[in-house]
This record gives C-alpha cells, sequence and structure tokens, in this order.
C-alpha cells in the first residue's frame, strides 16, 4: 500500500484508489495530481491500496477487498490483512474512494449514513446520481470508515473513467478547502436513491439486461432475461449496477427515489 501525504502531516481528507486491482481510474487520477502537485490548503493523504493487484491486472488476489472491511491483521487472506491496515491508517478521515464499474459508463456516488461531513460535499460533485447503500454496506470500507464517499467513475478500464476520476477528485477537493472550489453554479442537484434489494439471477449460458441504469422500470415490465427467460417487475424500481455480467449471482439492486441531494436535510427529520 502507498501513501503520500500532501499539504501537511495531519491529514483529515483521505483519496483512495486501486481498491481494486483491474480498476485502475483512481489510481490514474491519483498519479496526475502527484506528478504535479497543486499547492494544499488542507493535508491530504493519497493511498494507492492493492499494489499487488494491480500489478497483476485482478480485481483481488484472495478475497473482494471491498467485501473484506474493517479487516484483521493477522487474517488468513492477503485483502482482510490489507483492509485492516487500510482501516487503520484511514482513521476518520473524510475519504473519497475511486471505482469504476460494468454496468454505466456515467457516474455517481455512494454513501452510507450521511453526515455533516459527508453531504456537503455531495452536493458539490458533478455525478448524474447519489445512491445511499443502506443495508448493503457488505464489508465495504463504509463499515471500517463511515465517512466514506465511493464514486463511480465509468466504464471499467476506460479513458474516460480516468477524465471522470481526475475530474471528481479535484471536485472532491474543492469542496472540503484543500484547493480553491470548482465553480458549479446553476448545476442542477443530482437525484438521491436508496438501495432496496438484489436482483437475483439464475444460472444461465447467457444474460441480458433491458433496463437503463437509474431510470424507472414499471410494474410488469421485463427488464432482463437468463437466456430466453425473461424477468419481470413484481414493483416499480429504479435499477443500480444493472449489467448482465457484473456480478455472478445477482443482476444488480432496486432502488427507491429519495428526491435529490439538496433534500438530505429535510429527508433525515
Amino acid at each position: 500500500m502507498r501513501v503520500e501525504c500532501l499539504g501537511g502531516t495531519e491529514p483529515e481528507l483521505a483519496v483512495v484508489g486501486g481498491i481494486h486491482g483491474d480498476e485502475p481510474c483512481g489510481v490514474n487520477a491519483i498519479e496526475r495530481i502527484l506528478a504535479d502537485p497543486p499547492a494544499f490548503e488542507r493535508a491530504v493523504q493519497f493511498i494507492i491500496v492493492n499494489e499487488e493487484a494491480i500489478e497483476a491486472d485482478k480485481r483481488y488476489l484472495e478475497k473482494d477487498l471491498n467485501r473484506a472491511f474493517p479487516g484483521d491483521p493477522d487474517g488468513p487472506t492477503h485483502e482482510s490483512r490489507l483492509a485492516a491496515k487500510l482501516t487503520e491508517q484511514l482513521g476518520d478521515c473524510l475519504t473519497f474512494s475511486m471505482h469504476s464499474t460494468q454496468s454505466y459508463d456515467g457516474t455517481f456516488a455512494l454513501i452510507h449514513e450521511p453526515d455533516d461531513r459527508v453531504t456537503p460535499v455531495l452536493k458539490q460533485l458533478s455525478v448524474d446520481a447519489v445512491v445511499d447503500v443502506g443495508s448493503h454496506s457488505d464489508g465495504r470500507l463504509f463499515d471500517a470508515v463511515p465517512t466514506t464517499i465511493e464514486v463511480e467513475c465509468g466504464y471499467q478500464g476506460s479513458e474516460q473513467a480516468t477524465e471522470n476520476a481526475s475530474r471528481l477528485v479535484r471536485e472532491f477537493l474543492g469542496a472540503t478547502g484543500a484547493l480553491p472550489p470548482v465553480d458549479r453554479a446553476g448545476a442542477e442537484p443530482a437525484p438521491l436513491f436508496r438501495l432496496d434489494r438484489q436482483i437475483p439471477k439464475d444460472k444461465a449460458s447467457s444474460y441480458s439486461v433491458y433496463a437503463s441504469n437509474f431510470e424507472l422500470v414499471a410494474a410488469g415490465e421485463p427488464f432482463a432475461a437468463a437466456d430466453n427467460r425473461e424477468v419481470s417487475a413484481d414493483e416499480p424500481f429504479y435499477p443500480v449496477l444493472m449489467s448482465p455480467y457484473g456480478y455472478e449471482a445477482v443482476f444488480g439492486y432496486t432502488a427507491q427515489r429519495l428526491g435529490t441531494v439538496d433534500e438530505f436535510d429535510k429527508l433525515a427529520e
């Protein structure tokens, strides 16, 4: 795990890439900043996490790191030990963790238990949507560091994902006072969703998905297929992380739309 601290020695902010070794966008965005660092007004630690998986160009070596938190320093897998090391390194930092996906070419943020450190930042990010993972933290970084904002930056391995990650990390640093803020005057607030349940998929030789992420699926509407067996919605839902092959046993998640990020305070009442 590589750690570089800029702007001071006691960081309250962290930027993380490389939790998954086959998602280079976050690593690339960090390397761009480290290659020509600006003058930081707050201390920030930049962390490239699973260097071994990055070198192997694999999602992980033994266990999905983003399902291994908070980890165990004496754990049986490389990733369980690495999760514990990252958890200790981050402490209570407000953390920005970059990922990419096989399900969506745009950008969206994921949060868990939003608080007054997280929600102001979300309002300054140029993402298509914000998703509260609810009960689906599943050993993700949220379980170790609740003040984490994960961002999905685009299709895995694409240059656009790197460009998106670079833009979003600058917005995060601007929103937190580490760099001058990015002017987003007039930007529309991002819609806010909450994950509801996983959508299982039967074993099959091929899969299809008809639905588009963040677009409403009506009750009774077919939204996917396993071989030639169509799957239809029992009730209306918004699909999130929906793809044919992104997950082994599920198509993705159903979600509810709650409003927009500008309505966080109202929704918390």
